[in-house]
C-alpha cells in the first residue's frame, strides 16, 4: 500500500519535471537566458533535468524492487499463518507456540484470545481444547476471549446461543465448570440488574444446557416437561425462586429452538465415536430370541452403543447408562460374561434399529454380553462402572446450588 502510494507521487514529479524541462528549455533557447527560472538550472540544453529523471527512474525502480520484496514477505507470512492454524487444529498448544515463535502472535492473553475469537481456518472443538486448559496462561486467554463477547440487555439464552457457537465445549466437567463460570460473570457484569449474584445465573446456565441435551438427545426417551424444568430451579436464586414467566420462556426457547453446535468433525454422534472411553467386539444376547450376535460395542458419554460393522456410522442400538448397573455373570452357553441391569424393577431405557429401519424402543430388563477373556470381561466392567458410578456435569451443579443456598443463608444471618 505503501510503495503503491511512493509510485503515485514519483508518477506526479516525473509529470512536473517533464513541464519544467520544458520551461527550461524554452528559457534557454527561445529567451537566452543561461538558467531555468524555474529551478535555476544552469545547463543550457537542459541536461541538469534529464540527471534528474534518471536519478527519478532510479527511485521508481527501488521502490518496485521493495514491493516485490514486500509481496514474498506477505506470502511468507500468510503461509506461515496457514501452518499455524493447522498445526493449532490438530494440538492447539504447539499451535500457538509456533505462532508465536514466528511473530504472527503476540505472546499475550489478549492476542492469543483475539485470534481464537476470530476463529478463521480454526477448528471449534480445538478452540474448546485450549480455552479449558488448567494454566494461568490458558485460563487469561479464555477470560479474555469471553471479554470479547458482548451480551449487553440479551436475554440469557441468546447470550448461550451466541457463546457456544464460538467454540465447542469440551467433554471434561471441570474444564466446563471453569467456562461457565467466566460466562456467567461476563454475563452479570453486562447485565447487572437480572441476577442476585453470578451462582445463580451459573446454575440456570448448566441447566439450560443440560435441558438442550435431554430435549434434543433421541437417546433420551423421557423429555423432561416445563414443570420439570421449574422444579429443577427451585431456591437458586438466593434462595429464592426465580419468576416463573423467565423459566417457562427459556423451557420454549430451547425447545422450539436447539443450540447449533459446531461440528468440525462430522455430526455429535460420530464425534463422539472418534474418542471413546473404550472399544470393541463382544457377544450379545437377544432380548426376545436368546440368539447371541457379535457387534462392535463403543462406550463413551455415560452411554453404550453397539454396531453392527465397525465401518458402520450409525449405531444398532444404543444405551444411556442411567439408573444402571453392571456385573459379571455366568452363562453356560458364553464364557467371561458381563451383565447391565436396571437399578429398580424396570426396563433399561435403551432404543436400536428393527430389521426395518425403524427406531425401536428396547424391552431389556437385562443386557448380556461376552467378552473374549476374562481379562477383557472385567476391564469392560471397570470401564462401565467408571462411567456409570457418577455424573460429574450433575456434581457440580449440586456444589454450585449447594453454594447458592448457603451464600443465601449466610445472608439472612446478618440481616
Amino acid at each position: 500500500m505503501v510503495v503503491s502510494v511512493w509510485s503515485l507521487v514519483c508518477g506526479v514529479l516525473s509529470a512536473m519535471l517533464s513541464r519544467c524541462l520544458y520551461a527550461c528549455r524554452y528559457s534557454a533557447r527561445t529567451l537566452g537566458q543561461k538558467y531555468c527560472r524555474c529551478c535555476s538550472c544552469f545547463q543550457e540544453d537542459g541536461s541538469g533535468h534529464e540527471q534528474l529523471k534518471d536519478e527519478l527512474a532510479e527511485v521508481v525502480a527501488e521502490m518496485e524492487n521493495m514491493d516485490t520484496a514486500d509481496d514474498s514477505k506477505n506470502h511468507t507470512r500468510t503461509k506461515q499463518m496457514s501452518i499455524g492454524r493447522k498445526k493449532f487444529n490438530m494440538d492447539p498448544k504447539k499451535g500457538i507456540e509456533f505462532l508465536t515463535e514466528h511473530g504472527l502472535l503476540q505472546a499475550t492473553s489478549e492476542d492469543v484470545a483475539g485470534f481464537l475469537y476470530k476463529g478463521e481456518g480454526l477448528n471449534k472443538t480445538a478452540i474448546g481444547d485450549y480455552l479449558g486448559e488448567r494454566s494461568d496462561f490458558n485460563e487469561k486467554v479464555l477470560k479474555a476471549f469471553v471479554d470479547l463477547h458482548d451480551f449487553t440487555d440479551l436475554i440469557l439464552v441468546q447470550a448461550l446461543r451466541q457463546f457456544l457457537w464460538s467454540f465447542r465445549l469440551p467433554g471434561e466437567a471441570q474444564k466446563i465448570d471453569r467456562m461457565m463460570e467466566c460466562f456467567a460473570q461476563r454475563y452479570c457484569q453486562l447485565n447487572p440488574n437480572i441476577f442476585t449474584n453470578t451462582d445463580t445465573c451459573y446454575v440456570l446456565s448448566f441447566a439450560i444446557i443440560m435441558l438442550n441435551t435431554s430435549l434434543h438427545n433421541p437417546s433420551v426417551k423421557e423429555k423432561p416437561t416445563v414443570e420439570q424444568f421449574i422444579s429443577m430451579n427451585r431456591g437458586i436464586n438466593n434462595g429464592g425462586d426465580l419468576p416463573r414467566e423467565l423459566l417457562v420462556s427459556l423451557y420454549e426457547s430451547i425447545k422450539t429452538e436447539p443450540f447449533k453446535i459446531p461440528e468440525d468433525d462430522g455430526n455429535d454422534l460420530m464425534h463422539t465415536f472418534f474418542n471413546p472411553d473404550k472399544e470393541g467386539w463382544l457377544w450379545k444376547q437377544g432380548g426376545r430370541y436368546k440368539s447371541w450376535k457379535r457387534r462392535w460395542f463403543i462406550l463413551n458419554d455415560n452411554c453404550l452403543y453397539y454396531f453392527e460393522y465397525t465401518t458402520d456410522k450409525e449405531p444398532r442400538g444404543i444405551i444411556p447408562l442411567e439408573n444402571i448397573l453392571v456385573r459379571e455373570a455366568t452363562d453356560r452357553h458364553k464364557p467371561h460374561c458381563l451383565e447391565l441391569y436396571a437399578s429398580g424393577t424396570d426396563f433399561i431405557k435403551a432404543c436400536k434399529t428393527d430389521s426395518e429401519g425403524k427406531v425401536v424402543e428396547g424391552k431389556h430388563t437385562v443386557y448380556r454380553m461376552s467378552a473374549a477373556t476374562a481379562e477383557e470381561r472385567d476391564e469392560w466392567i471397570k470401564c462401565v462402572r467408571q462411567s456409570i458410578s457418577h455424573n460429574p456435569f450433575y456434581d457440580m451443579l449440586a456444589a454450585r446450588k449447594k453454594k447458592a443456598q448457603k451464600n443465601s443463608s449466610n445472608h439472612h444471618a446478618k440481616s
